[in-house]
């Protein structure tokens, strides 16, 4: 795992529902004038699998750990991604890069990626845009970009990019689901692998404020009353202090702006 990779060694996947197909053609368009070839993942729609994704998942503890009722879409995007594990995991590829279609990528993502491949000694998982990233903590320079640990969340699962022994060794884990899959993989302490953001981020995620999982403009999230969270910011603070102790105890908690690659 510490040698570097090409994009000889890389699979892409892309998750895309078979109802969303304007999305598909927006991601066909911008792979294509990238020059990536990928593989298509039809997305599991967890309203028609709500019942046999509901035994894959334990409810009572994503309520408690999310603050909020499990949604149907929350399962069935839990469950795509790791489904396109379970299909990297069996192919020939080394490397993933796993998309969601709703992805924009910057001028120089291919740069980025790059030197990601080149720069894979230094990472677990990398990821390329975020919904949230809070405390990084540089690891040194790839190139013109810093790559990140993060001590605070760091949420999305938008676009990134995977080791296959990670892979491997994660998803026996992953079930049942007991949280959203990027708050699954920020308790990076708990599964001991590095996740890492490559910053400035090369792409973003723009849905329109329209989201199969959660509704129109945030539509369908139902958290909580401040009392019934408790149990979800006691959990959510406690995982700051997790985060940084595993950084700590790996030598990540300082920053550093050595050269890595």
């Amino acid at each position: 795992m510490g040698n570097p990779f090409s994009r000889a060694d890389l699979g892409i996947w892309l998750i895309n529902l078979d109802r969303d197909t304007d999305r598909l053609a927006d991601m066909v368009a911008q792979l294509d004038k990238l020059g990536l070839s990928y593989t298509r993942f039809p997305a599991i729609y967890g309203k028609d699998h709500q019942a046999t994704l509901a035994e894959r998942a334990d409810a009572a503890a994503y309520a408690r750990n999310m603050g909020s009722p499990i949604l149907p879409g929350k399962m069935g995007c839990y469950a795509s991604h790791i489904a396109v594990w379970e299909a990297f995991v069996a192919s020939d590829h080394k490397v993933a890069l796993i998309l969601e279609d709703d992805v924009v990528f910057h001028d120089d993502f291919l740069e980025s990626l790059d030197l990601a491949l080149a720069g894979a000694a230094h990472w677990d998982t990398v990821r390329f845009n975020c919904i949230r990233a809070k405390l990084p903590i540089g690891q040194g320079r790839i190139g013109r970009y810093t790559l990140n640990a993060y001590a605070g969340p760091f949420t999305g699962n938008a676009a990134y990019l995977l080791h296959k022994d990670v892979a491997k060794r994660l998803l026996p884990n992953l079930w049942p689901q007991t949280r959203a899959l990027d708050h699954e993989l920020n308790r990076f302490f708990k599964h001991d692998f590095r996740q890492m953001g490559l910053e400035p981020f090369t792409s973003h995620v723009d849905d329109g404020d329209v989201s199969s999982i959660t509704g129109a403009n945030f539509g369908l999230v139902n958290k909580f009353r401040w009392y019934r969270r408790l149990p979800h910011y006691r959990l959510k603070a406690g995982n700051y202090f997790r985060r940084i102790f595993w950084l700590a105890k790996k030598g990540r908690i300082w920053p550093s702006k050595r050269t890595l690659l």
